[in-house]
């Protein structure tokens, strides 16, 4: 199923965003994401938005099958290894990778296409284009 009206692509999107930043905060303090989640949580306005939630499963997602995921990702990125990726990038690959894989309801274009607009937003210019063939080699690889 596609990601539905454009309020939920909106909060989906909201929740991708939130969950690089503690992705990207726990890589580079190289601390566990479950860990810097409970301090982002503390930090953030309350009542919580409700995309949070999905942000929340995205992260914890990512964290019990970051080893799986890093797997992924350093068979599938030519030429790069998952170490030399810039730390956008790399979480961007996390987050949509634990889409293709583990959120059944969210379809691969979308995943892939959500890591790609990021990336565009935060990222360098060569990062889209990167990304794109690296989540296509990995979705191709899933759906096998």
């Amino acid at each position: 199923m596609a990601e539905g009206p454009k309020k939920e692509r909106l909060a989906r999107r909201k929740a991708r965003k939130r969950a690089l930043d503690v992705l990207f905060e726990a890589d580079m303090r190289d601390l566990p994401p479950s860990q810097v989640l409970v301090t982002y949580l503390d930090r953030i306005a309350k009542p919580h938005p409700e995309h949070l939630a999905y942000a929340v499963t995205l992260i914890e997602g990512v964290a019990k099958h970051l080893d799986r995921i890093d797997e992924l990702i350093a068979s599938y990125a030519e030429g790069w290894t998952i170490d030399r990726m810039p730390v956008v990038d790399r979480n961007l690959a996390r987050i949509a990778v634990y889409e293709l894989l583990y959120e059944p309801d969210v379809d691969d274009p979308v995943a892939i296409t959500e890591a790609v607009e990021l990336a565009k937003e935060m990222s360098t210019d060569d990062s889209p284009r990167f990304l794109n063939g690296l989540l296509d080699r990995i979705a191709a690889f899933a759906t096998r």
